[in-house]
């Protein structure tokens, strides 16, 4: 049975895209996309990335960003970041990319062959294509290296399309899936859902898309060290906004109003993804196989001694150098 993500389950996302770059201009693209990854990689939440050249299956770059939410991902997504940095590596591209986002999913023991295919389904025919979809699952499942299917949901803000990512063993084995007359039939059934995009993952990072009876998927940080990661970056943002505030002589409860505002969306869009998470990113998520002491005597040693400077910081520029109004 194909099992779909209901609209509310908040776990890991994943964002495929597919790029078509300009003959010729193969390296320019390879720098440009080396910065956009390290770009990302300072956005909360981030898990990982990974780039794969074209290949005898995907004629396009394709690039897959997982991160540990919906909300990261597309705060990533939606980020004057991630638009400056498409803008500057416009002339690379020949046409616009192509982007799946799906919700869920873990990474997979074995590296497969993955085909992500998107439908825009109108309202009134949800129930059906749902229908349509089973139908497609059961038949797949009879053909040798099938190695599972999931339907993704669209998700509201972000993507409009359905999405299913189905896997097999081997390129082979999928194209003798792709190109048989069972599914030709299939197809042929399910005429007003024929307009879609389907894309092919090769091995080289297929194991991205298991399903959830496959793999480990790492956990989350805990709530003891996202409360530490958080006060790390609060501390130096409130002080710097208190001195920067204070010559404006505001009313406390104005004063707090103000600087409460302006530390949520400084902490949201410059502290946290560009301080905070990578200076404590192997604390946070450590790699797998980590000795968890070390790891926790390493983070907490970074936290004191960042915290410490600061404090010797902002003694001095509030004792020695400069006295609130």
């Amino acid at each position: 049975m194909t099992t779909v993500k209901p609209r509310g389950e908040e776990a890991a996302a994943t964002a495929i895209i597919g790029l078509k770059v300009r003959p010729g201009l193969e390296r320019e693209y390879e720098t440009w996309q080396k910065a956009v990854n390290a770009a990302a990689a300072g956005f909360a939440g981030h898990l990982g990335a990974e780039v794969s050249p074209p290949t005898s299956l995907q004629p396009d770059w394709v690039v897959v960003y997982r991160f540990d939410s919906i909300a990261h991902l597309q705060a990533w997504i939606n980020s004057a970041t991630r638009q400056n940095l498409l803008d500057a590596g416009s002339r690379l591209f020949d046409g616009p990319g192509t982007q799946q986002v799906v919700r869920g999913g873990e990474q997979a023991p074995d590296p497969l062959v993955t085909v992500v295919v998107a439908h825009r389904v109108h309202p009134d025919h949800v129930d059906e294509f749902l229908d349509w979809q089973q139908r497609m699952s059961q038949e797949e499942r009879t053909f040798e290296g099938f190695r599972g299917t999931e339907l993704f949901r669209p998700i509201e803000g972000l993507q409009d399309e359905w999405t299913t990512l189905y896997r097999f063993d081997s390129a082979e084995h999928l194209d003798a899936w792709l190109t048989s007359s069972t599914r030709r039939k299939i197809l042929a059934e399910g005429e007003k859902f024929n307009e879609f995009k389907l894309r092919t993952i090769d091995n080289s990072f297929g194991s991205w898309f298991a399903f959830e009876e496959n793999g480990k998927q790492a956990p989350p940080p805990s709530e003891t060290k996202t409360a530490i990661a958080v006060w790390v970056g609060l501390y130096p943002t409130v002080v710097l906004l208190t001195l920067a505030l204070s010559p404006l002589k505001m009313p406390l409860w104005i004063g707090l109003l103000v600087g409460n505002l302006l530390s949520s969306f400084i902490m949201s869009f410059l502290t946290m993804p560009y301080y905070v998470n990578p200076l404590l990113k192997r604390w946070l998520r450590p790699s797998p196989g980590a000795s968890a002491a070390r790891t926790n005597r390493i983070g907490l040693g970074i936290v004191a001694g960042v915290t410490a400077i600061w404090a010797v910081v902002f003694y001095l520029v509030t004792t020695q150098f400069w006295t609130l109004p």
